[in-house]
């Protein structure tokens, strides 16, 4: 049972390949990519943060350059994909649905009791859309008969709605304009995909196998985290049993704690286009913040979770990655009706930037501004002035 030894940069590379960020259009292009993309990771965070382009259509029109936002819906309406809540919100490729099972049985069995009103009201929401179809929240009235104390404010029938969602009795499928609607499994999942319930040691073999392939080298503590709804899962028994057979190598890492694992047949020998991206904050590779500061010398946190007086770079700061090196981030809000990307911030890492790369970023911010249905930027603030007079000359010319 021998110990692979890598570099940072050997595992940089490895991790970056692993995203599908080594170049451009990794995965190539078209409708086809963006699945190929979301059965390569397993799974893509859905996020409703709409400062700029909302962070599962930002995760994949990083990879994949000529992506339409409409492509993610298509492919759940031919239920290549679904949504749910596995460690997050998110889409999952529907080949995967069985293993969903046991976190939603986990749903079911291990959070509090429903209350005899509630139980009423899951029967009656259950009984609507088996009569009358699909359902939005906003179909029913304003059921709120005092002050809620329940989840995020919520009213009883969003309550009742979410949680026969999180238990698997329901579904969830969105309108063009990303409102959720309510629907059986039945009618969205294919007859096809197996509906059965995996083994403890599938599912952890499941959980053991996405992660590694989604981030190219892990620890347990990532594993734990997809696997952390699923109380008394068999993720490091099993864990332990693939290392035995060769399945799982274990890693070590100049500088990083461990022990670390990649699959047995994880690519090593990679090349980097050295291109720069643009990335959400959502990214698969900026999801675990301890792997940027262990991996990448990059310290982040997403800053709409903290107090105003209290943020360093901006509300939604998005990461700058050149090659496998963190160059930037950059506070961006999208003006949808002037069409302007405004950029509060953008905040240079302590790198010398080549001209080539300066080059690079303002392609990916040309692409950004696209992307984003704006035809203009602006800039307010910077900590180097000298880069961002390169970018703007670039803009003005």
């Amino acid at each position: 049972m021998d110990t692979v030894v890598f570099t940072k940069t050997q595992a940089r590379k490895i991790i970056l390949d692993a995203a599908c960020l080594t170049r451009k259009a990794q995965l190539g292009t078209g409708i086809e990519a963006v699945y190929r993309f979301i059965d390569h990771l397993g799974f893509v965070q859905l996020d409703t943060n709409y400062v700029v382009e909302r962070a599962h259509h930002h995760v994949i029109a990083t990879r994949v350059p000529d992506y339409k936002v409409e492509w993610l819906n298509e492919l759940c309406e031919e239920g290549r994909l679904f949504e749910y809540f596995t460690s997050d919100a998110g889409y999952l490729p529907m080949s995967d649905f069985r293993y969903s099972l046991p976190v939603k049985n986990a749903f079911k069995t291990q959070n509090e009791p429903h209350s005899q009103a509630e139980i009423n009201l899951m029967k009656e929401m259950m009984d609507c859309v088996e009569r009358d179809g699909p359902v939005r929240v906003t179909d029913f009235e304003n059921d709120r008969r005092e002050a809620s104390t329940g989840w995020w404010d919520w009213r009883p029938a969003k309550v009742a709605l979410e949680r026969l969602y999180l238990n698997g009795d329901l579904m969830v499928k969105r309108t063009p304009t990303f409102q959720k609607m309510y629907d059986l499994p039945l009618n969205l999942v294919p007859d096809e995909i197996s509906l059965t319930m995996p083994t403890d040691e599938e599912y952890a073999r499941y959980i053991i196998e996405r992660t590694l392939r989604a981030l190219g080298i892990a620890s347990i503590r990532e594993m734990a985290w997809r696997s952390r709804r699923v109380k008394g899962n068999l993720v490091k028994k099993t864990l332990e049993a693939m290392v035995l057979t060769g399945e799982v190598k274990k890693v070590t890492v100049e500088g990083v704690k461990g022990p670390l694992y990649m699959l047995r047949d994880q690519d090593t020998d990679i090349k980097l286009a050295n291109e720069v991206f643009i990335l959400s904050p959502f990214d698969i590779l900026n999801v675990f913040r301890h792997r940027l500061k262990d991996f990448f010398d990059f310290e982040y946190q997403i800053e709409c979770f903290v107090p105003a007086p209290k943020r360093l770079y901006g509300y939604f700061s998005l990461p700058v990655l050149a090659g496998e090196t963190f160059i930037a981030r950059m506070d961006a809000k999208a003006d949808r009706k002037q069409k302007v990307l405004i950029v509060h911030n953008i905040h240079f890492e302590p790198v010398s930037l080549a001209q080539h790369t300066l080059a690079k970023f303002v392609e990916a911010l040309k692409s950004f501004v696209l992307f984003n249905q704006c035809h203009d930027i602006t800039f307010s603030r910077t900590n180097n002035e000298t880069y961002l007079e390169a970018i703007r000359k670039e803009f003005s010319g």
